[in-house]
């Protein structure tokens, strides 16, 4: 069955995490902006993080000068970042949860836990005529939140479901896809589009981009990494493949 194409967001945090590895300009995120964009990719995702671990505020304007595809801003929600955000003004923006002390973000934004403080941020971003999206893990409840205070978009995290395919559990991993469907389908219903991201790979891709509901895949870390041994290019082109299959498109 072929379904409406998903656009393939490619997350390029992690070629400044290299630049910053040792100072310096290089590599340098801009030109990954440019290589993703020639390669297929439909926009650009960056995570300006507190503590500048990657991301850094002069990538900003580089990126945005280097392509024109919509840039997707993950951000924290604190005052700093939604006044970085309402004077940067992304296409796109996606509030995520963040401690100083994880690697990566690990898990969804508690909506239905945090709604009294997640919402004026939702609101301040969407009156800038910025489009707003809440990192969440797959759950009906957590999606019925996010529609309560006014999220247009939802982007379902997928790290669960990825870990549990490479432990070799593949009862585990069906239980998580399926709740992957469910809070797509419940999330569409309500007029939600639905996102998703977080951990997948080549191998890990096709199961949750054949998810109907499912617009935007966002993917950064494992495209990073399989560029260092065939190429920015080739790792952008791969993926946007493995997608357009699941999708009937290829």
């Amino acid at each position: 069955m072929t379904m409406q194409r998903a656009r393939l967001g490619v997350n390029i945090d992690h070629v400044a995490t290299i630049r910053n590895a040792r100072g310096g300009a290089h590599p340098d995120p801009a030109k990954a902006a440019a290589i993703a964009h020639a390669a297929g990719a439909d926009g650009i995702t960056i995570h300006l993080r507190e503590d500048r671990r990657h991301i850094r505020d002069a990538d900003l304007a580089a990126v945005r000068s280097a392509t024109s595809l919509p840039i997707n801003l993950e951000m924290a929600t604190t005052e700093e970042m939604l006044a970085i955000a309402l004077d940067y003004k992304p296409h796109a923006a996606c509030l995520v949860p963040e401690k100083r002390e994880e690697r990566t973000t690990e898990g969804g934004l508690d909506v239905a836990r945090l709604h009294d403080q997640v919402a004026p941020f939702v609101t301040r971003l969407r009156d800038a005529g910025i489009r707003v999206s809440l990192f969440i893990e797959p759950s009906i409840v957590q999606v019925a939140v996010a529609e309560a205070i006014g999220a247009p978009v939802v982007e379902l995290h997928t790290g669960k479901y990825v870990e549990l395919v490479f432990a070799g559990d593949k009862s585990g991993a069906a239980e998580e896809l399926n709740r992957l469907r469910e809070a797509a389908a419940h999330g569409h219903e309500r007029g939600i589009e639905i996102h998703v991201g977080h951990g997948l790979t080549y191998d890990t891709v096709r199961p949750v981009a054949a998810i109907p509901e499912v617009r935007e895949l966002n993917i950064g870390h494992f495209i990073m990494g399989e560029a260092l041994f065939v190429g920015l290019e080739a790792a952008v082109k791969r993926m946007r493949r493995e997608i357009d299959i699941a999708r009937g498109h290829a």
